[in-house]
């Protein structure tokens, strides 16, 4: 993640005061807007720290707060450190940051879980599966969709969880809950009927080849395009927890027009505690001004849509959560759809058609970063009307917004 855009809070010189084997240093975050921050997501760039860390504590008001190391890019050293603070609006926060090169990371209980597995077919239960992998490449022409047990890593918090299907598509699907908490290890989104009873959650859409929620496709001119002609593709779990994961898909030399040089696109879903929305980083290997990219969210059956025609867009609709042929012992499912594009990005929002409400997307230079989210009507803990949900989305807009605008000094 050598590109890793305005998520990675950079520090020149970072933690300057050493004392043996430890480096501390304050750094003070300052919400000047009018809008309360609850689950601020901070990341701190160890690459620039002089010392090889291996573990790390950070201190507001004088009390340890939970902090993950994490190992981005594979190599065996921690780059990133992360946290989650409240902000409330007109508020500073001061953290003490102290890194070491001896010992382990700290525990903190899981507020996060991801996973990935791959089918064992000696085991007939959806919820006993036990082949977990942590990354996974395969060559041109080879569909490994069928080969890894909920289709792709799946990822979740308290309040929601996704998958991602490892296939030409790339869709983002949805786990919904009824109650908070984690549940995917037990249920592997394939709950049984004694879970079901028990009030655990299950997958509420039903996606086909639609965009699913804001799963980012290519564009021909005419209608989106998948993700098709690549080289080699791969999804590797980069991130597990405590606080925050992130799951990357690459794409290796995507010829996704047959006029247009490859492309290799990177993309990684970050899933923060406490939150329901998942932020979408997508990298290039070069400039892709030459290309045009689609996205959007799927158009629920009979579903209602809002627009603020500003990147700002989302659904409340009920439809069954898989084929209809398929329906027996499930029931219709209700769900709230959302997705956040930087108004640059735009470069035109189509009218919904049967299968999705669609963009068509520009990226100038080779990155591109946007979010998503959604809830489900069985939540005891969210919304549960299209006038709830979309009052929900502009004050998750302001939000994101406001946290661009948070003041970081050391």
């Amino acid at each position: 993640m050598t590109q890793r855009l305005s998520t990675l809070v950079l520090f020149t010189a970072l933690f300057l005061t050493a004392m043996g084997n430890q480096q501390t240093r304050d750094i003070t975050l300052e919400n000047k807007s009018k809008t309360d921050l609850p689950h601020y997501p901070l990341t701190i760039d160890l690459r620039t720290s002089s010392m090889k860390v291996r573990c790390a504590t950070i201190l507001l008001k004088g009390q340890e707060i939970p902090c993950q190391l994490d190992d981005i890019d594979g190599d065996g050293t921690f780059d990133e450190l992360f946290t989650i603070v409240d902000l409330p609006k007109r508020s500073k926060a001061t953290l003490n940051v102290t890194l070491s090169d001896e010992g382990n990371p700290r525990n903190y209980a899981p507020q996060v879980y991801v996973d990935m597995m791959l089918t064992n077919k000696k085991i007939k239960e959806s919820n006993k599966q036990d082949l977990y992998i942590s990354h996974l490449k395969v060559d041109r022409g080879v569909n490994p969709y069928w080969m890894l047990h909920h289709h792709g890593a799946a990822f979740e918090n308290e309040l929601v969880g996704y998958r991602i299907y490892f296939d030409h598509r790339q869709t983002v699907d949805i786990y919904g809950k009824y109650r908070k908490g984690l549940e995917l290890k037990e249920t592997q989104f394939y709950p049984d009927k004694t879970q079901a009873q028990a009030g655990y959650g299950d997958d509420v859409l039903w996606v086909g080849n639609t965009f699913g929620l804001g799963t980012l496709r290519g564009w021909d001119g005419q209608s989106p395009t998948m993700v098709s002609e690549v080289e080699h593709r791969s999804q590797r779990l980069v991130a597990r927890g405590p606080l925050r994961t992130i799951v990357e898909v690459k794409d290796e030399q995507w010829q996704q027009q047959t006029e247009s040089r490859p492309v290799d696109m990177t993309t990684y879903y970050t899933l923060y505690a406490g939150r329901r929305d998942c932020r979408v980083d997508v990298l290039f290997d070069r400039p892709v001004s030459d290309l045009r990219f689609a996205t959007g969210l799927i158009n629920v059956k009979n579903s209602t849509e809002y627009s603020d025609q500003k990147g700002l867009r989302g659904c409340w609709g009920t439809d069954w959560p898989v084929s209809e042929k398929d329906s027996a012992g499930h029931k219709r499912e209700t769900v709230g759809l959302g997705i956040c594009l930087p108004t640059a990005n735009v470069e035109k929002e189509l009218p919904a058609n049967k299968d999705n409400y669609p963009y068509v997307v520009v990226v100038p230079d080779r990155s591109l970063t946007y979010h998503i989210t959604f809830g489900s009507d069985n939540e005891t803990f969210g919304m549960h009307s299209s006038k709830e949900w979309y009052a929900y989305l502009e004050e998750w807009k302001k939000l994101l917004e406001s946290e661009k605008k948070v003041q970081v000094t050391q």
